[in-house]
């Protein structure tokens, strides 16, 4: 079944790590997975799927007789030759990359037994040279993931293009990873290590910047009675543009944006260069997550004592990932306004739990808003378009909704009995605009 492919490894299965081991796997390669953490490789071992990816457990279950899940770096080290770095490169204190995992793998790497590491974690401009440099006989490729969260089994099998980077004396790496991937069909970006590192940097900057600028558009379409969504859909015609990423919302999260904005601040700041753009970025995206109490501020004059409803937890749909979501800043506020908050998210609701204390989690979207003074449509889950908001309006003491995403149709609402309002929207009964005078 998989005469004449050859095994692969990976390092560290997580989210990127066990997307891309279930992927080479589908392709048709032998894939050997080794993790630190017992607990993970039992489960996934016994076929039991440790994250929430649409199509990963077909994939798992599919592919079952080409994956081994192991502990054990020296059986990963004797079946595989091209070795995929997949471990997490979380955030210090100091807003760099912390490079500890990395640097462990490394470290456990022979030198001269003909391995290949490939990076997919994300990691600072600088960091393959600097590794290169202590471990000369080490062959070593960038390989930066673009794989989003919700639809990251499609991103691989399916990708925009592909970054390999590489250094003189390692092109034949480069080579066979770029053979590897030819069946994909993206463009194959050759180029050096810290361009490669740096492609991964920029372009997930790019896009939080993207984000925030609309968000900045969106309050400022409140105050002079304009329509984000309108603003958005003009610009976004604009082929210089593009209509990707110009959502308004309540900001973004999740395990990339957030950590790689910071870290490619503070790459830029250790060099002594002060990237003043990144800094407002990352402000707007924080106030961004607050306006949504002073939004009910504005309708509620007071929070103390009123039950809020989350609908969603998760940073964004079809994934359970907590990681700087913004329902955890947004209950927190809420609760420190007076506030009693319920919530309610199809999938994340266990990773929620450890995360967000004093916060009714509840069994469905219509139980959490049973008596709710106000809803908060956090993130945009499919089946809250779905939801009977007639029986909603109904259950809550008031029927008030701030859609922090955009992604409800106010008509229908509001005639369902709803007090909407939306991110940067015209609604008949939004606020009326500041005057000019």
């Amino acid at each position: 079944m998989s005469e004449g492919k050859e095994t692969i490894g990976v390092i560290g299965v997580g989210w990127v790590g066990l997307v891309t081991a279930s992927c080479f796997a589908e392709l048709g390669h032998p894939v050997v997975a080794r993790d630190i953490v017992p607990e993970k490789v039992a489960a996934l071992s016994a076929g039991e799927t440790t994250i929430h990816e649409p199509g990963l457990d077909e994939l798992l279950a599919r592919n079952a007789e080409r994956l081994t899940f192991t502990t054990d770096m020296g059986e990963l080290l004797e079946r595989a030759r091209l070795l995929f770095v997949c471990v997490d490169t979380p955030p210090t204190r100091s807003g760099d990359a912390d490079l500890s995992r990395v640097r462990a793998v490394v470290e456990g790497l022979p030198e001269d037994g003909g391995h290949v590491l490939i990076m997919k974690s994300t990691v600072p401009a600088g960091t393959g040279e600097a590794i290169r440099r202590d471990r000369p006989g080490l062959a070593y490729v960038s390989c930066p993931e673009f794989l989003k969260e919700g639809s990251a089994v499609a991103d691989f099998m399916h990708p925009d293009r592909v970054v390999i980077g590489a250094d003189g004396g390692d092109e034949a790496a480069a080579d066979a990873l770029a053979r590897l991937y030819a069946p994909l069909g993206g463009e194959i970006v050759r180029t050096d290590v810290a361009s490669a590192e740096m492609i991964k940097l920029a372009s997930n900057a790019f896009l939080a910047t993207k984000i925030s600028f609309v968000n900045e558009i969106a309050n400022v379409c409140e105050e002079v009675g304009a329509d984000v969504g309108e603003v958005a859909r003009g610009m976004g015609l604009d082929q210089r543009i593009g209509p990707a990423f110009l959502r308004a919302g309540i900001g973004y999260g999740g395990s990339c944006f957030p950590k790689d904005v910071s870290a490619l601040k503070m790459l830029a700041g250790n060099t002594g260069y002060h990237f003043q753009l990144l800094n407002a970025v990352i402000e707007v995206n924080e106030l961004q997550k607050r306006r949504v109490v002073q939004k009910l501020l504005g309708r509620l004059d007071s929070l103390v004592g009123k039950r809020v409803a989350l609908l969603g937890l998760a940073f964004k749909p079809q994934t359970d990932d907590m990681r700087e979501a913004s329902s955890l800043v947004l209950a927190a506020r809420l609760q420190g306004e007076g506030a009693t908050v319920s919530a309610y998210d199809p999938v994340a609701a266990d990773a929620a739990r450890e995360l967000l204390d004093g916060v009714e989690l509840c069994d469905s979207a219509l139980d959490a808003l049973d008596g709710a003074d106000a809803a908060v449509l956090v993130t945009e889950w499919p089946e809250f378009a779905e939801l009977d908001w007639a029986e909603a309006a109904g259950r809550m003491a008031r029927p008030l909704l701030i859609d922090g995403r955009n992604f409800l149709d106010p008509e229908p609402l509001q005639a369902a009995g709803f007090e909407y309002e939306g991110i940067g929207r015209a609604t008949a009964d939004s606020p009326a605009p500041a005057s000019a005078d």
